[in-house]
């Protein structure tokens, strides 16, 4: 009885975990598709990788922090990397294609 509720906790805490990385994932794409437009370059593979994971204090919580590589072209024959980092859902770092002029990101987040 306990090792079957432990189990059951187990399995909801990975799933917590794999849920909120593909909520940062949606959001990670989201923020990349936006600088490509806004840098009116060509946004490659309509994806993002994630490329780093660790631990820290979002809000004073225990959260993650996941860093995501995205890749752009400026005229087709190219190809550039971006990389963003998100904690939780807010964005903390950016490097990616500059825009003719600088534009603040939203935030969705409500922080």
């Amino acid at each position: 009885m306990l090792t079957a509720i432990v189990l059951m906790i187990v399995a909801a805490a990975m799933v917590a975990f794999w849920n909120a990385g593909r909520a940062a994932a949606e959001r990670a794409g989201q923020l990349g598709r936006d600088a490509c437009r806004a840098a009116h370059v060509q946004w490659l593979d309509e994806s993002v990788h994630v490329v780093g994971l660790r631990p820290c204090r979002v809000q004073g919580r225990l959260g993650w922090e996941r860093t995501f590589r995205f890749d752009y072209s400026t005229d087709g024959s190219d190809r550039h990397q971006g990389r963003l980092v998100l904690r939780g859902e807010r964005l903390v770092s950016f490097l990616g294609p500059a825009t003719p002029t600088p534009i603040p990101f939203p935030d969705r987040t409500g922080s």
